[in-house]
């Protein structure tokens, strides 16, 4: 892989999750009817073909960092402050501060000395962090979201830095999904890490969801779910019947949940094919945790496309910023990150030759 190939990939997966995030930040928890009703009210398509131009609670802060109101088009003027795009930006800070071979206590110290706060596994792993009980422990200590979502969104960086390597991506993703949660929460790492990791490669989505099932147990309730969703790529339909078919397949299961999350990411990358920005608003469309489907919907797809199939709409208003709520820093430039994670891309390459299985043939990749 030419640099200035993976140089595009990586803002094309960058600002694509970024802006699959922004664009179900301010609807997330709420049902498809709901936002069809909303979006027709404001008289706008559904699915979104641009950024929500309004919301009804403008004023309400979003993780204690700015109001709902800068997620809105007209109003954007850097990526919004959101723990999907906080975590992504933490896995290039542990690797900065704990080595390539960080551990998954070095993953816990990292999170001692960046997050305020968290929700749900993190909340309750960063709280057991606190009250002295020991890494290898946080997660299983009064946890009973130890299956959600969370490490999933955290995985992406690991994929970033190792194109073409789902290997060591999966394998750096479960050292961090270990200090939160477990089985299917830790596979929900492991596969978008590798999937995310093949598409640089690949530059086929599909083929790399497929590939990706060989980094989880093919008999826990992701891979089945995968499978089924993979199964369906050609005959979804619409966003409509994605969101049915999953909530059909999995009554009572939590909106937060990895494995049905899992499967309207699945959907999503079906249903826009190579246009980014309709991947993210399918994401977003079938709700559940739409601003985190949407944001690793986006990551997989400008990871395999890159920059140039997400329309510029979706990521100029950004004006090469990032808003954080961690400690430190409250404004990144989005430049400077790029370039802290091809370093360490970098790092990578020149430490092993990277090889992947593409068709029948083993090509090699190289920065």
């Amino acid at each position: 892989m030419k640099l200035d190939n993976y140089r595009d990939k990586l803002a094309g997966a960058f600002y694509a999750r970024a802006a699959g995030c922004t664009l179900g930040a301010p609807v997330e928890g709420w049902t498809p009817e709901k936002m069809r009703e909303y979006a027709a009210q404001l008289g706008v398509d559904f699915p979104l073909t641009d950024y929500w131009p309004d919301i009804p609670n403008p004023e309400d802060l979003r993780y204690g960092c700015e109001p709902f109101s800068k997620y809105l088009k007209g109003n954007l003027t850097r990526v919004p402050c959101d723990d999907d795009i906080g975590y992504t930006m933490l896995s290039l800070f542990i690797v900065e501060e704990n080595g390539w071979d960080f551990t998954t206590k070095g993953v816990g110290e990292s999170w001692l000395k960046h997050l305020p706060f968290a929700c749900t596994a993190e909340e309750v792993a960063l709280r057991n962090l606190k009250n002295g009980i020991p890494w290898d422990m946080a997660a299983e200590v009064d946890n009973p979201y130890s299956e959600w979502i969370g490490a999933d969104i955290r995985c992406d960086g690991y994929a970033w830095v190792n194109p073409g390597n789902p290997v060591t991506a999966t394998d750096m993703a479960q050292r961090d999904a270990w200090i939160s949660h477990r089985g299917n929460g830790v596979y929900g790492a492991r596969y978008f890490a590798a999937v995310i990791a093949d598409a640089f490669a690949s530059s086929d989505v599909h083929k790399s969801l497929v590939r990706g099932l060989d980094f989880i147990p093919k008999d826990c309730e992701l891979a089945d779910g995968l499978r089924w969703t993979i199964d369906l790529w050609d005959s979804v339909g619409d966003y409509q019947n994605a969101a049915r078919l999953v909530d059909e397949r999995y009554p009572g299961m939590h909106w937060v949940h990895t494995v049905n999350n899992a499967c309207l990411t699945v959907f999503a990358l079906a249903l826009g094919g190579e246009d980014i920005g309709k991947v993210i608003a399918n994401a977003v469309a079938m709700a559940h945790d739409c601003d985190c489907t949407a944001a690793t919907a986006g990551s997989v797809a400008g990871a395999a496309y890159g920059l140039q199939r997400l329309d510029p709409k979706w990521y100029e208003c950004f004006n090469d910023r990032v808003g954080s709520y961690f400690h430190g820093e409250k404004e990144h430039s989005v430049s400077d990150i790029l370039a802290r994670y091809e370093r360490l891309a970098m790092i990578g390459s020149a430490a092993q030759t990277i090889h992947y299985k593409k068709d029948a043939q083993s090509e090699e990749v190289s920065l």
